[in-house]
């Protein structure tokens, strides 16, 4: 006897029984030992390691247009930028309809492995046309990366953890400017006939993201259920642990209702919204090298000089998100004090003696401190959305406003603006007074939000426990289960016990 489904008075869902069972309220009525919670946080280390390394080939284009691309294929950066985030575009709602309906981890170590052939081919690029064949697959592949993450982390950790584990994460951009800087001085004295510095660059990334993509095939967890690291009772306590999220732990049934409510939430273009403006910004990185080259630092100095950013990026974010767990409901005002510092750097690039190339580079520095309002929206849009459909489709419209952004900002780096940029300038200035209101605005809605549902008459049906019924392939019934109504793949517009944080 084979059970296969599980059917409830709302509907029906096919489900293993082993693994509905994690679900039932009867493996976790007790409040959980916090040392075994802290043990669960720990063992998932796995989740953030192999993250490093993937993030190492993001900045490969910014290093590489000092290491001689730009003049060996006779391309401007800036259109290869943007072909790259609009191939992004293109594929992310199917990339994150392909993480909802197939293993996460398998399906992150296939797009990393293209990623990685890809990256290697830009070796052999003469032009501008081949490299822009290969830049397409790389924004294809890059669009599962960042909503693959995002939807884990919802799953292994509470809406507070998430915050931290989401910079956690994110903070390996930092490490791997750093790796990249090292890697970028040390091809610098590689003496090759037929092989320049860059090219070195992108076969030695290649390389390591081949090893990440194997290293996900076999250890990245697709959701606690599955999770290899984990034992039996462990997969229940995690399960258990995430049911304050009210958001669900995975469901593989794309709903439509959950769709056209995602279109229709205010708040989800308010992210992405803000998504968008935050990443007009971003082309400031993939100039970074070429400014600070402009200050008068020689191509091997701007290598090193690029670690510190790398540096600066890792203990703001480590800063801001261990901040925002401190202080309650605080996402959107250290958010937006995070982003005052890119203000006062943006001032300081545009006022200062052109010739106190010293001070210049404390200006560029500081406006690497605002990434943190962006890392800080990633969690908060993942914590205050509930519904797998939903989730996914509030990810991929937020990620595809992340391309826009990133692909028209490079447009503003013209030569005729060179060499103080005041115009870029003054439209990344703009961009930044736009993001701190948007976080105010995004805080503002949905303090109202729950001030409406506590004024709400208590539902009947809120405190009712949700029963569901296993089956047997022939109808045969096998028990009820009781199961948490956090655990149900609700909406946080459908779910009215559900609070937004702040």
């Amino acid at each position: 006897m084979t059970p296969t489904s599980v059917k409830d008075e709302k509907g029906s869902s096919k489900s293993d029984v082993s693994e509905l069972e994690l679900f039932a309220s009867d493996n976790g009525d007790g409040a959980l030992d916090p040392v075994e919670s802290l043990h669960l946080l720990r063992t998932a280390w796995l989740i953030r390691a192999i993250l490093s390394i993937q993030y190492l080939d993001k900045s490969t284009l910014g290093s590489s247009s000092i290491l001689g691309i730009l003049t060996a294929t006779h391309l401007d950066a800036n259109e290869l930028s943007t072909v790259f985030y609009l191939s992004y575009l293109v594929f992310e709602y199917p990339q994150n309809l392909a993480l909802q309906r197939f293993p996460v981890g398998r399906w992150l170590s296939v797009n990393i492995f293209i990623w990685s052939v890809a990256l290697c081919c830009h070796a052999a690029c003469r032009n501008f046309r081949e490299l822009v064949v290969v830049r397409i697959i790389l924004g294809m592949c890059e669009g599962s990366i960042t909503a693959g993450f995002l939807l884990v982390s919802s799953m292994f950790y509470t809406r507070n953890e998430q915050m931290l584990r989401v910079g956690y994460w994110y903070l390996m951009n930092g490490t791997a400017q750093i790796a990249t800087g090292f890697i970028s001085f040390g091809v610098l004295h590689i003496q090759t006939k037929r092989f320049q510095p860059w090219q070195w660059l992108m076969i030695i990334t290649g390389i390591l993201s081949f090893m990440t993509a194997t290293a996900f095939w076999f250890l990245f967890p697709d959701s606690p259920t599955t999770a290899w690291f984990l034992t039996p009772e462990e997969r229940a306590t995690a399960i258990q642990r995430v049911k304050v999220n009210q958001t669900g732990v995975g469901n593989k049934h794309f709903k439509k209702e959950q769709f056209y409510e995602a279109i229709r939430d205010p708040k989800t273009w308010g992210f992405a919204l803000f998504s968008g403006i935050s990443n007009v910004t971003n082309s400031i990185s993939a100039q970074a090298p070429l400014i600070t080259a402009s200050f008068g630092f020689t191509y091997l100095q701007t290598s090193l000089l690029g670690i510190v950013s790398g540096l600066i990026e890792i203990f703001t974010i480590w800063t801001g998100v261990n901040i925002c767990a401190r202080i309650p409901n605080s996402r959107a005002y250290i958010g937006a004090i995070y982003i005052l510092p890119n203000i006062a750097g943006l001032l300081m690039v545009n006022l200062i003696n052109w010739n106190d190339r010293i001070a210049l580079l404390a200006g560029q520095y500081l406006n690497g401190l605002g990434t943190t309002s962006f890392v800080l929206m990633l969690s908060w849009l993942n914590a205050v959305t509930a519904g797998q459909t939903k989730k996914i489709t509030v990810n991929a419209i937020m990620l595809c406003a992340y391309c826009i952004g990133n692909a028209v900002g490079p447009f503003m780096w013209k030569q005729k603006y060179k060499p103080r940029n005041h115009v870029p300038w003054a439209v990344i200035g703009a961009c930044y007074v736009s993001c701190i209101t948007l976080l105010l605005l995004l805080r503002l809605y949905m303090s109202r939000e729950n001030r409406k549902r506590d004024a709400e008459p208590q539902d009947e049906d809120a405190d009712t426990e949700v029963y569901v019924k296993q089956e047997t392939a022939d109808g045969e019934m096998i028990k009820m289960l009781k199961v948490d109504k956090g655990f149900l793949d609700m909406t946080d517009v459908q779910n009215r016990s559900f609070r937004y944080v702040l």
